[in-house]
């Protein structure tokens, strides 16, 4: 018997987990929980050593269900490959005020731009974002570095083999993605960016957008020079 008196249902472990983890959990993680859980512990846990992934997918739709239905201000989103708790955005203004956080913190515009030209020509060299960008990056690529929301992926096949860099799990998770594909393609963004423009062109009316349209919308040029040019960054 558990210390509640009763076995708990899979649905309620794998909501449990969830709580319980600071970062997107996957199936596959979540099913070797189980498998662990039952050859460490036995008793209770055995119960569910068998179980697998379909199991546990069928387990996290009855617990997004649940919260749905309940309407408790809490969900579960899929993020970087995994699922994870978190509140409704729709409560955001309130949970800001409890964390006191009613100005949002946000990259800056450069960084933002710098990220943005990152992810969609990944992996990319220094220099290639500097022609893009026009400025240069080292201090940004250095704080996106220590940010974790960048990596170093290798090295290219240029003269002086410079390094190349890419986005990521962390990037996934900070906005919102469960992958890089599903970043904004450039008719979506240019969709976007329209409905969002600010009359003085500076990008007022951007901090109540969502983090990952925000990175979209500063990849405009990004993502065109993506579309153009894509090919023969290698």
């Amino acid at each position: 018997m558990s210390e509640a008196g009763a076995i708990p249902e899979l649905k309620a472990i794998v909501g449990a987990v969830l709580f319980a983890s600071r970062a997107p959990v996957t199936v596959d993680r979540l099913v070797q929980v189980f498998h662990q859980a039952a050859e460490r512990i036995g008793g209770i846990a055995a119960g569910f050593a068998q179980v697998g992934r379909e199991e546990v997918a069928a387990a996290i739709e009855q617990v997004r269900a649940d919260l749905a239905a309940a309407g408790i201000g809490l969900r579960i989103a899929e993020v970087a490959h995994g699922y994870r708790l978190e509140s409704d955005p729709a409560c955001g203004p309130w949970v800001r005020v409890h964390l006191d956080r009613m100005r949002p913190q946000r990259l800056s515009p450069p960084a933002l731009e710098t990220l943005a030209i990152i992810a969609y020509r990944q992996p990319v060299t220094r220099a290639e974002i500097e022609a893009v960008r026009g400025v240069a990056v080292d201090q940004i690529l250095r704080n996106l570095l220590d940010l974790q929301l960048i990596r170093v992926t290798g090295r290219s096949d240029l003269p002086g083999r410079p390094w190349l860099f890419g986005t990521t799990q962390r990037f996934l998770e900070h906005f919102g993605l469960n992958r890089i594909e599903d970043l904004p393609g450039v008719d979506e963004l240019r969709r976007r960016e329209a409905q969002v423009a600010a009359p003085d062109g500076c990008g007022a009316g951007l901090a109540e957008k969502p983090p990952a349209e925000v990175a979209a919308l500063a990849a405009g040029s990004a993502a065109e020079t993506r579309e153009a040019m894509g090919h023969d960054a290698g």
